[in-house]
Order: structure tokens, then sequence, then C-alpha cells
């Protein structure tokens, strides 16, 4: 079962950037801080707007690539691309991926990340728009696998999860949402496979079917 994760604290968050970044640039590089980034990304992550898409998002993300990290091939980027693939969340546009990828290739560039280190991190952000990953991408897989990771939580939890999703497209009418979000999961479950990993088959992937089921039975319910 995925777990849920504790509620995320400012100073956990800007320790586990730091020693990403640290890992990422490798020996020998130090400079600039990366502390004011990470005010930057938990300012953007605490936005208003969000009730899903916040810092506890971020958090169980990262604690998910925590689990999975043995799978990756370089489990750093992978996490710095956790830290970026929400950078930008505007629920009511189809570029906040691409955007999100755009400010990382720039933020990156700056820390002293090299540029096939910043490549691979926007590669990975643009990913979770589709959350196909090829055959063979190991840190594609992981990411992807780490950002569904809540379509296996506790029948509670995925339940506080939709309606947080719900939340955040408050400006949507009811039946344009429920046809839009059963189109979505709809496609989800036609996959597959949702999940890539061997720990995301083994240990998500039933549960994770029974709650999109769930919700999808919801949202259409027999006459």
């Amino acid at each position: 079962m995925a777990a849920t994760p504790p509620h995320s604290t400012p100073t956990d968050l800007h320790t586990r950037w730091s020693s990403t970044v640290t890992a990422a640039r490798g020996t020998g590089t130090d400079e600039p801080s990366p502390h004011p980034y990470a005010d930057d990304l938990l300012a953007r992550w605490s936005e208003p707007h969000r009730r899903y898409h916040t810092t506890d998002h971020l958090r169980a993300v990262l604690d998910h690539v925590d689990v999975l990290e043995e799978y990756a091939d370089d489990p750093a980027l992978v996490r710095l691309a956790a830290w970026f693939h929400d950078a930008v969340y505007l629920p009511e546009r189809s570029t906040n991926e691409e955007r999100s990828a755009r400010i990382a290739e720039r933020a990156l560039l700056e820390l002293g990340i090299d540029e096939s280190g910043t490549a691979e991190v926007a590669r990975l952000v643009r990913l979770t728009i589709t959350h196909d990953p090829a055959t063979g991408d190991a840190n594609g897989e992981v990411l992807c696998d780490a950002d569904l990771a809540i379509l296996a939580s506790s029948p509670e939890t995925y339940a506080a999860y939709a309606a947080a999703v719900r939340e955040e497209y408050g400006f949507v009418p009811d039946d344009a949402f429920r046809a839009g979000r059963a189109a979505v999961l709809r496609q989800l479950l036609a996959l597959p496979s949702l999940f890539r990993t061997p720990y995301g088959k083994a240990h998500w992937e039933d549960l994770a079917r029974r709650n999109l089921a769930t919700e999808l039975d919801l949202l259409e319910p027999s006459d």
C-alpha cells in the first residue's frame, strides 16, 4: 500500500532539497546556495489555489522515490524532477508541465547542475504529461510510479485525494467535471499496467485499480 506521509515541514523539505542538489552536483561545486531556490519552489507549491498539488504531494512523491530509488539510474535527478514536476500548476491550463520544465532548465544550470543532468530532469518533468515512460526508461518509471502512488492509498486517503482534485477544478460545473474525470479514470483503467517498476506492480497495482473503479462507479451511478 502507498504510505500516507506525515505533514511536510519547510525545514524538512529544505534539508531534502539541499541534499539532493549536493548529490546531483557531484564534488567540487557548492555555489550558488540552493536555499533561495527551495524558497521559490516551496512558495509555488504553497499557492492558495492548490488543494492536492501541495507541499504534501511533493513530500509524498519524494517519499515514494525513496522507496523506488533502487530502480532508478540516477535517483538524485529523479528527486529533482519531483521537485519541479508541478512547479507550475494552473488547473485551467494545459502548459503546466512545459512551463515547469523550463523553470527547471533555467534554475538547475544556475545551481551548477551540468547540461546533461539538467536536460534529464526537464525530460522527466515533461514525461509527467503522459506518465508513459518508454520500456527501459528507469528514471521515468520511478518518477511516474512515485507520482501515481496516491492511487494505491487507503480508500479513505484516496477519497480525500479525489475530493481535493475536485476542489482544484471548482470552476468546472459538476456535469462537465464528472464526464471529464470519468474519461480520465477509464483511460487509466484501460492501461495494461498503471505502474512500471517491479515494486509498483507488486504492491500498488491491484489497490490502485480498485480505487479507480470505485471512483468511476461513484461518478457514473447505475440507473
